[in-house]
């Protein structure tokens, strides 16, 4: 995608009206994001952005620094890819160095043949800007420069979560249950920002583990903007959209119809929050054809009182709080429910937290608990989805 709406005579004339008064006002909101980039346009509207165009819309942001081309050869030692920590729809990300201020960042550069382009360049970079949350993560800086679109980040020393999860090397130690609820716990909060305190709402729409980054204390942050999309005003529950995202993370209804809502990213929360808890891929085609999808395979286990135990991750060697296990399936299973409507708020979800806070005596290895008669839910009864 290398263009985005532009706006006709008319809309021109509100844009540099709303423009100067950005100015003025050292100031910007979401409204500006909702009216110009992220509301859908007739198609006659629409012509190729050019970079002075794109720069032209986000000088007037405060909160960025605004870098020169070759100063990103310089922090990325020309984009070496042993430079190189991540990959994705928008482009590659390479560690780099900011000389004056010696300050290690990820750099981001836009794959000019990627399927995201300038439009999901600036949404990104302006939500960056705009909302500022602990468990979003920080933007640095960004660069236009001719045909160049790059965004400049804080470094998020532990990688992704996906990383910690899925085939690890035998030299490496997995992550504790106390740590991985706390990761889920702020990558729910990330949402609850976004659902519930940002207005208008935003919809993250690519919730998924490859998307939560660490840094060097293992706390979360969301990443990767560029496909967010601005939840339903007035009375609509949710809006149309065509359906953009990861396979095995989009809710039902999304796939389905095109309809989008705050309660589409609580169902791909359920999805991330089952691959913390089991250590499983969303989709995982090397696994028998049963195996594969994990909410599919998962949904016998949870209806089990004496079965669901087997959906913890095998690396943590029953070394987890039977409690927690419990209450962490039973939010996962609420977020996974089908009908969208009886799917919970984020802020729900972040009751998790007090899966950290406890230290009860069911700490500690807990495979012989997996028999127990009252190993009923504290919710009660069954975790059905």
């Amino acid at each position: 995608m290398g263009c985005f709406s532009c706006c006709m005579s008319e809309e021109a004339l509100t844009r540099r009206a709303l423009q100067k008064g950005i100015m003025e006002h050292h100031d910007t909101s979401l409204g500006f994001i909702c009216q110009y980039f992220l509301y859908p346009r007739p198609h006659n509207s629409r012509k190729r952005c050019t970079s002075r165009e794109i720069e032209k819309d986000c000088k007037h942001n405060v909160g960025a620094k605004v870098f020169k081309y070759c100063k990103m050869c310089a922090a990325t030692n020309n984009f070496d890819p042993h430079n190189q920590i991540g990959e994705g729809g928008f482009g590659r990300v390479y560690k780099g160095l900011i000389e004056n201020s010696n300050r290690v960042v990820a750099v981001k550069q836009l794959d000019r043949n990627g399927y995201q382009g300038n439009k999901e360049f600036l949404v990104e970079v302006l939500i960056l800007i705009l909302l500022k949350h602990p468990n979003l993560v920080e933007v640095v800086g960004y660069c236009i420069d001719e045909d160049q679109r790059v965004l400049v980040y804080e470094y998020m020393a532990n990688g992704c979560l996906e990383d910690h999860l899925i085939g690890l090397p035998p030299d490496k130690t997995p992550l504790d249950w106390k740590t991985m609820m706390r990761i889920a716990v702020g990558a729910a909060k990330g949402l609850e920002y976004l659902h519930e305190v940002a207005n208008p709402q935003v919809i993250y729409r690519d919730f998924k583990t490859s998307n939560i980054l660490l840094d060097e204390d293992f706390n979360p942050k969301l990443s990767d903007f560029g496909l967010v999309k601005v939840g339903p005003t007035g009375e609509d529950p949710h809006v149309f959209s065509r359906v953009i995202g990861t396979h095995g993370y989009c809710a039902p209804e999304y796939i389905q119809t095109g309809q989008l809502s705050t309660k589409s990213d609580v169902y791909s929360f359920g999805v991330v929050l089952l691959e913390v808890i089991t250590g499983r891929r969303a989709v995982d085609n090397s696994r028998p054809s049963h195996e594969r999808n994990l909410v599919t395979w998962a949904k016998p286990l949870l209806d089990h009182r004496r079965k669901f135990v087997l959906l913890a991750d095998p690396l943590l060697d029953g070394d987890f709080p039977i409690k927690s296990l419990h209450q962490a399936l039973t939010v996962a299973a609420m977020c996974l429910q089908e009908d969208p409507s009886l799917r919970p708020l984020m802020s729900y979800a972040v009751c998790l937290e007090c899966l950290i806070m406890s230290d009860g005596p069911e700490e500690g290895k807990n495979s012989e608990h997996s028999h127990h008669e009252d190993d009923t839910l504290s919710y009660g009864g069954r975790l059905s989805i």
